[in-house]
């Protein structure tokens, strides 16, 4: 008769399990929050309830918008932040007035309320410093129509320049 050895399952055996067990617990739990804050857009807005009441208004604008067939260009290059609207033709739309708010999507305390100046090339242009990251312009121009010409860029700044 073939004896067989027993194995003993010791406390060292027990200890190892923990220390795998819970060692990819905690590996996964790390790998997805790195994953989640580079990923997350950081939108925040005071009371979502409000904000989603608004949703279905703020897409009929967009869509009466999106039919005056203007378009848009905004850039961001040695300090200096420059939008120019476009009509269907590619023609300088003359603005009444342009404001731009930019936005860190995370923490509001950077947060900059522009007011453009028209160039005479037909764009507007405003001196600001943005330090390289993520941001959100946040643009109103005044077309003289009822409502203002609104849109939100979303703006990646390296090195000094919208990329």
């Amino acid at each position: 008769m073939i004896a067989a050895k027993e194995k003993q399952f010791t406390g060292r055996h027990m200890l190892a399990i923990m220390i795998v067990f819970f060692g990819v617990i905690i590996a996964v739990n790390i790998t997805l929050a790195v994953f989640a804050s580079r990923s997350w857009t950081g939108l925040v807005v005071e009371n979502t309830y409000v904000a989603s009441q608004r949703f279905n208004q703020k897409m009929a604008e967009t869509r009466a918008q999106a039919a005056l067939g203007l378009s848009s260009l905004l850039t961001f290059e040695s300090g200096r932040l420059r939008y120019r609207v476009n009509d269907r033709d590619g023609n300088g739309v003359n603005l009444n007035a342009v404001t731009a708010k930019v936005m860190h999507p995370v923490d509001d305390r950077e947060d900059q309320i522009l007011v453009l100046q028209r160039e005479g090339d037909g764009s507007y242009l405003a001196s600001v410093a943005i330090p390289d990251g993520v941001w959100l312009a946040e643009i109103e121009a005044d077309v003289g129509l009822e409502k203002p010409y609104r849109e939100t860029l979303r703006v990646h700044i390296v090195n000094g320049s919208r990329q």
